[in-house]
């Protein structure tokens, strides 16, 4: 087991943490947030919403630009706000991170990928952290938002900033666990209004990190330590892995049985108890969900401890998008009596969920590979995403353009496999004109005219 760091002892701060509570309190503190993505631009927003000054941070020169005209690049983040909130000073994006040393309170929300051998890479943060140590200074509040395994804040980030500094957690500075709850492109639930986690290393971080977020969130809920903040994250993606794949894997066995899950499970879930509708699909996609459960079974081994429930799971949403591919080559041997590597196949939509352009971790890579290794012509189309842009894991698709979607177009491809629905998409259309379609997601449920259409 890796040395941890001795539990936090009551002490007494060297700064009066009241005071510190006051300049939130008041709305005289001022906000920084590293990283400007689809967790730290919201949040960003909702703290200008208040009235607060933000500084976000960000080493992408392009999101800096962006921000600076007036521009957003997260699809329900309105320009007009971005631009009201940079006009009035309110936010200023940069990429000057000694202005770290400016603001009262410094937010990390920066990446938290699996390496290779699917373990926690921890380089974003630690690179993140020792950068703010840089600039420490005492009374500043540093708050983790990403997602990681328990301990993280108080094992890793605590040491680093002390060592560099010589300042000590809890007496000259604080530090708190905070995990984002972001769900892009929910309509229905925003920063400002998800109740936040947070978890304190020590009474006076907690406290301080809870007033904070109480001036522009709806609600705080604070727990004991990091470290159950940090295990509350991971429980909740764990619990969302666990039931995908639970109905990913009766999708297969009662596809083999001629049953249709999406009629199962509508009806299941007209049970007003005791039960909970989780849908399958092509795979998992998305910053959380494929990744997070891999870092509690990786922290778990140091215990001694199998997580094969949560191994399982990830096997069962692994072997998704081989599970499609296969009903793609049985249906158009069946059909058409073709191969794979004779075949043109499109595919309809590439974002990891509908209605937003988040292609992080999305099923429709894995997908894609496969069929790009049986030698097949592939295209996609994604209202949300026009090019796929540069990502360290598939960059052999990088630059790849969404094609245009018409009556011609899709009846120029021997298949359409339907892999993100987002609304945006005349399925109607495609059904109607397409000679083969694979839906993953159920997309079609609506059509009459079915003898074109394969569910897988």
């Amino acid at each position: 087991m890796t040395a941890q760091r001795a539990p936090l002892q009551p002490v007494k701060p060297s700064i009066d943490v009241d005071a510190l509570c006051a300049k939130f309190t008041n709305k005289t503190a001022k906000i920084g947030i590293i990283g400007l993505g689809y967790v730290g631009l919201p949040l960003a927003c909702a703290i200008c919403t208040k009235d607060f000054h933000a500084v976000g941070f960000d080493i992408d020169e392009s999101k800096i630009r962006k921000l600076r005209a007036g521009e957003s690049y997260i699809g329900n983040i309105h320009n007009d706000k971005v631009s009201d909130f940079v006009k009035s000073g309110l936010l200023s994006p940069t990429s000057d991170f000694s202005k770290l040393s400016e603001v009262d309170a410094v937010i990390l929300c920066v990446p938290t990928p699996l390496n290779k051998n699917r373990e926690p890479d921890m380089t974003y943060v630690v690179k993140t952290v020792e950068t703010v140590a840089k600039y420490l200074k005492r009374g500043q509040l540093i708050v983790l938002e990403s997602t990681t395994y328990p301990g993280t804040t108080s094992d890793l980030m605590a040491p680093i900033l002390e060592n560099a500094t010589g300042l000590k957690s809890g007496v000259d500075f604080f530090l708190a666990f905070s995990p984002e709850r972001e769900d892009p492109g929910n309509a229905k639930f925003h920063t400002a209004i998800i109740p936040k986690i947070i978890g304190g290393d020590g009474a006076p971080a907690l406290k301080l990190a809870q007033t904070m977020y109480d001036q522009f969130l709806a609600k705080t809920v604070a727990v004991s330590s990091t470290a159950t903040a940090e295990a509350v994250k991971l429980t909740e993606n764990v619990f969302r892995s666990v039931n995908i794949a639970l109905v990913n894997e009766l999708k297969v066995i009662y596809d083999a049985m001629g049953i249709d899950i999406w009629e199962v499970i509508d009806a299941a879930k007209t049970k007003p108890f005791g039960y909970m509708a989780f849908y399958p699909g092509p795979g998992l996609g998305g910053h959380c969900i494929p990744i997070d459960p891999f870092y509690l079974t990786w922290k778990a081994r140091e215990y001694g401890i199998t997580t094969k429930f949560i191994e399982l799971a990830g096997e069962i949403n692994l072997a998704m998008p081989r599970f499609v591919v296969n009903r793609l080559v049985e249906a158009l041997d069946e059909r058409f009596g073709k191969s794979m590597s004779a075949s043109k196949i499109l595919i309809l939509g590439m974002a990891y969920k509908k209605n937003v352009a988040d292609i992080r971790e999305s099923p429709a890579f894995a997908v894609m590979d496969l069929l790009t290794a049986r030698r097949a012509q592939i295209d996609f189309h994604d209202p949300h995403v026009d090019v796929v842009p540069p990502t360290r894991e598939h960059a052999h698709y990088t630059g790849m353009a969404s094609v245009a979607l018409s009556p011609a177009m899709v009846a120029g491809y021997d298949a359409v496999v339907i892999v993100t629905d987002h609304d945006g998409v005349d399925y109607g259309m495609v059904a109607a004109n397409a000679r083969l379609v694979i839906d993953t997601r159920n997309a079609l449920n609506g059509v009459t005219n079915r003898d074109n259409i394969v569910k897988a």
